[in-house]
């Protein structure tokens, strides 16, 4: 379900996301305390289990993502369908399973930029995204994203014009949300490959937009 603000709607934001968006949940500190027992005896690889949540966190998941987005920006006949089903357009590159069931694909222009949060828990749509940060589920993101969408983008470094209509779309277990980034400039005749590595996870969710042509990640 979506929530408009503009900018006559705006509220400070004296806040550092780095440091308000990791605190960790009582769970996350559990888990952190159950791999501390389970290294010390020797039953687990602290290392090859950070290895493991990175291919997750930051390669595997949001690539696949990366993928639909670049398929979109290159084949307007799939980002209509994209757009109309977008579990169903998703499927078609093989991309789905627990948490893709039903997602829902929004598209940032001109006007308007798309950002997703679930105020509940941490809805996320896994098939494409991989595993949610932990910003992504703390309280202060789930709480600012709603009542002020402008300065959580700020926190992440994106400024937009005034004028821009800001949406913001709240995940929940039977919708979840993908956002299509507007397709950078300069990109004209590149590879859907090409385009893919434009394509970051946070624009995927909203906070961020693809990188420049030019630009390392």
């Amino acid at each position: 379900m979506p929530h408009d603000h503009d900018h006559d709607h705006e509220h400070g934001h004296g806040h550092d996301h780095d440091h308000e968006f990791s605190e960790l949940s009582d769970v996350a500190l559990r888990v952190r305390a159950l791999e501390t027992v389970l290294a010390e005896k020797g039953l687990i690889d602290p290392a090859a289990l950070d290895v493991i949540v990175d291919t997750y966190e930051t390669r595997v998941g949001p690539r696949n993502g990366a993928r639909v987005v670049a398929r979109a920006w290159s084949d307007s006949a799939f980002k209509a369908r994209l757009l109309e089903d977008g579990a169903k357009a998703i499927a078609e590159l093989d991309y789905g399973g627990r948490g893709g069931e039903h997602i829902a694909v929004v598209e940032n222009t001109a006007d308007t930029h798309n950002m997703v949060v679930c105020t509940l828990c941490s809805c996320y749509p896994w098939p494409v995204l991989g595993l949610p940060p932990v910003w992504y589920k703390s309280a202060p993101y789930r709480s600012r994203a709603v009542i002020d969408p402008r300065g959580v983008l700020a926190d992440f470094g994106v400024t937009l014009p005034e004028e821009t209509q800001i949406r913001v779309w709240d995940s929940t277990s039977e919708m979840r949300y993908l956002v299509l980034p507007a397709r950078p400039e300069g990109t004209d005749g590149w590879s859907e490959e090409r385009l893919a590595e434009l394509v970051t996870r946070d624009s995927m969710i909203g906070v961020g937009l693809p990188l420049k042509p030019g630009a390392s990640a």
